[in-house]
C-alpha cells in the first residue's frame, strides 16, 4: 500500500488544498491516486452519487484525482450540533452521536471502520494521499487517534507537515510539532512544507535550514500565496474570505450571507462569489444585511437554535423588513426552514413546535431518518441539480426548485443549486430586478465548474513547480518496502 499522510501545524493550514493539488498532479503523471481522510469534523458536506454523505473537501479531492467520490474517501464525518456533541456519519450514513467526553475514548468502532476503508481504498489504487485533521501534535487526543499519527502508525505512512506562514510563528509551529511527538511517531515525520509564502524566499531559507538541522526533517518545498485559489473548505475558519472582485465591472450586485453560529454548507454561496460583478459578505451586521441586494439565510446544523439566535440579534426583524419591502431573501435548507410558518422539531433540538418567520406558507416537521439525495428539476427551462442533507421535511409547493417562492422570498431545501450556471444567472437576474440593481450576467463568462477545475489545475501547477514530487513518491516507495 503506497500512501502519504499530509498533516498540518493547525486547522486551516492548507492541508486540504495541498492534498487536492497533489491528487491532480499525481493523476497527471498517470498514477491511480485517491484521497482519504479518516475523520472530518465539519458541517460542510456533500452527497455522493451512491447516496453517501462525506466532507466537501474529500469530494473535491476525488474530482481532482479523477475518481468517483464515495464514503471510502471519508469514512467518518462528525457534524457539530453543539459545543459538546456531534452527529456521527459513518460510511456515509447517520450513526448516532458523539459526546465531548467520549471524543478521546469512545471512537474505537470509528477507528476500525476508518482503517477498513483505507485498506479497501489502498487495494484499488497505486497511491493514497491521506489528509490529517487539526494538528498531529494534539497529544491529549493521541491515544484514540486514527486520523493523524494513529493512521500513519497503523499503515507505516510517511508524514508531511504543512505550515501556514501567513499566520506567523511558522518556525516555532513546525519545531513544536516535531518536539511534541513521541519517538515512534516522530520517526514517520519525513517532510515539512511551507504554505502561503509571499516575498523573497532567500530570507526564509536560513530558518528552514536551522529547523532541518535541529529535527533532521527536510523541507519538500515552499508553496506561494495563490491569490485566486479558493476551494470548498471543511473548516469554519475559511467561511467568508471572499473579497470584492477586481473584475472592473461597475454595475454590481451585493449579497449578504448571515453567519449563523451553526452554519452548515456555507459552500453553497461560493458560486455567487465567483460570478462576475457579484460581491459576497458573510456577516452578522444588521445594516449590511439590510442594505444588500440579496440576503441569504444559509444552511444550519441547528435550525431552531440558530433561528432563536437570529431573533436575539435583531436580524429576524431585518428579514421581515426586507420581505415587506419586496427586497430579495433566499433561504437554503435550514435557512429555508426558518422562513416557514411553523417548525415541529422533536428530533434535532427537542423543542417541539416553534414559530418560524412566517414568510412562506409551509410547515417543517423533523423526522429521525435523514434525507440524502441528488435531486434534479427544471426552472424556466433551466436544468437544476442539487443535493439533500436534512431531517426537516417541508411541505413545499415546487414554485422554486426544492421549495417555494412568494414575491421576493425564495426558499429551497436543496444545497448546491447555485453551482448551475444558467439557473444561478437567471435567479440573480430576478434578484437584480427586484432590488433595482443594474447588474447583468456577462455572456461568455467562465462557469462555476470551469472556474473550480481551473483552480484545481492552478493548485497542481504550483505543487509541481514548488514541491519535490519525486522525493514525495520516493518516500511512499520506502514506506511500501
Amino acid at each position: 500500500m503506497a500512501g502519504l499522510l499530509v498533516t498540518g501545524t493547525s486547522s486551516d493550514a492548507g492541508k486540504s488544498l495541498v492534498v487536492t493539488g497533489l491528487c491532480r498532479a499525481f493523476a497527471r503523471r498517470g498514477l491511480s491516486v485517491a484521497p482519504f481522510k479518516s475523520q472530518n469534523m465539519s458541517n460542510n458536506s456533500m452527497v455522493c452519487r451512491d447516496g453517501s454523505e462525506i466532507g466537501r473537501a474529500q469530494y473535491l479531492q476525488a474530482e481532482a484525482a479523477g475518481v468517483e467520490a464515495s464514503s471510502l474517501h471519508n469514512p467518518v464525518l462528525l457534524k457539530p450540533g453543539s459545543d459538546r456533541r456531534a452527529f456521527v456519519v459513518l460510511r456515509g450514513q447517520p450513526a448516532g452521536e458523539l459526546r465531548a467526553g467520549e471524543y478521546a475514548t469512545g471512537r474505537a468502532h470509528l477507528a476500525t471502520a476508518a482503517f477498513a476503508a483505507y485498506e479497501e481504498l489502498a487495494a484499488r489504487h497505486a497511491l493514497v494521499v491521506a489528509e490529517g485533521a487539526g494538528s498531529p501534535a494534539e497529544i491529549n487526543l493521541r491515544r484514540g487517534d486514527y486520523v493523524n499519527m494513529g493512521l500513519a502508525r497503523r499503515f507505516d505512512l510517511p508524514v508531511m507537515v504543512v505550515g501556514d506562514i501567513d499566520r506567523g510563528g511558522i518556525l516555532a509551529a513546525l519545531f513544536g510539532t516535531w518536539a511534541l511527538l513521541d519517538e515512534d511517531d516522530r520517526a514517520l515525520l519525513k517532510a515539512f512544507c511551507i504554505n502561503k509564502f509571499r516575498g523573497d524566499e532567500s530570507v526564509l531559507t536560513p530558518g528552514l535550514e536551522e529547523i532541518t538541522r535541529r529535527t533532521g526533517v527536510p523541507f519538500i518545498g515552499v508553496l506561494p500565496w495563490l491569490e485566486d485559489v479558493w476551494l470548498d473548505s471543511e473548516d469554519a475558519l475559511s467561511i467568508g474570505r471572499w473579497r470584492p472582485s477586481q473584475d472592473g465591472i461597475v454595475d454590481r450586485l451585493s449579497v449578504a450571507v448571515v453567519r449563523f453560529p451553526r452554519t452548515s454548507n456555507a459552500t453553497d454561496v461560493d458560486a455567487l462569489a465567483a460570478e462576475p460583478g457579484v460581491d459576497v459578505r458573510v456577516t452578522t451586521d444588521a445594516d449590511v444585511c439590510r442594505e444588500a441586494d440579496l440576503l441569504v439565510l444559509p444552511g444550519s446544523r441547528a435550525t431552531v437554535s440558530d433561528l432563536a439566535w437570529l431573533r436575539e440579534q435583531g436580524l429576524a426583524d431585518v428579514v421581515l423588513e426586507r420581505a415587506a419591502a419586496d427586497r430579495p431573501v433566499l433561504g437554503i435548507c435550514g435557512g429555508y426552514e426558518m422562513l416557514a410558518a411553523t417548525i415541529d422539531d422533536s428530533v434535532e433540538s427537542g423543542a417541539g413546535v416553534v414559530p418560524g418567520l412566517g414568510l412562506l406558507p409551509a410547515t417543517v416537521t423533523f423526522a429521525r431518518e435523514k434525507v440524502l439525495g441528488r435531486p434534479t428539476d427544471t426552472w424556466r427551462g433551466h436544468r437544476v441539480e442539487g443535493y439533500e442533507i436534512h431531517h426537516g421535511v417541508v411541505d413545499d409547493d415546487g414554485s422554486f426548485p426544492g421549495g417555494m417562492r412568494r414575491e421576493a422570498v425564495f426558499g429551497s431545501i436543496w444545497h448546491g443549486t447555485l453551482e448551475g450556471d444558467d439557473f444561478r444567472r437567471a435567479f440573480l437576474a430576478d434578484v437584480a430586478a427586484l432590488s433595482g440593481s443594474p447588474w447583468q450576467s456577462r455572456p461568455g463568462a467562465a462557469g462555476f465548474a470551469q472556474r473550480r477545475s481551473a483552480m484545481i489545475d492552478a493548485l497542481a501547477d504550483a505543487v509541481e513547480e514548488h514541491l519535490d514530487l519525486d522525493a514525495l513518491l520516493a518516500l511512499t516507495a520506502r514506506s511500501d518496502s
